[in-house]
């Protein structure tokens, strides 16, 4: 989740990410994110395991910030909101 382009960036793991990041933007999610305003979500990986999911999420919270602007410019390098994408 992030606020903007190359904004406040925000990392989590879920089951239901619809709901999840629909908390997110209504700020009922993390305090971090109705904190910082972050209601855009930039990038997303899909898991099959909750473990493998976890454990990629703590990596990514690890890395230097702009390996995670990197990470999300390769995938989405108009940093789009993919809110629409995936609330169908």
């Amino acid at each position: 989740m992030t606020n903007g382009p190359s904004g406040t960036l925000y990392t989590g793991v879920t089951a239901n990410l619809t709901a999840r990041v629909h908390q997110h933007r209504s700020g009922t999610g993390s305090d971090f994110c109705r904190e910082n305003g972050l209601t855009r979500l930039v990038y997303v990986e899909t898991h099959e395991r909750i473990d493998a999911a976890i454990a990629r999420e703590k990596a990514i919270k690890k890395w230097k910030r702009g390996w995670k602007l990197n990470l999300i410019g390769r995938a989405n390098p108009d940093w789009r909101d993919l809110w629409d994408e995936i609330n169908r």
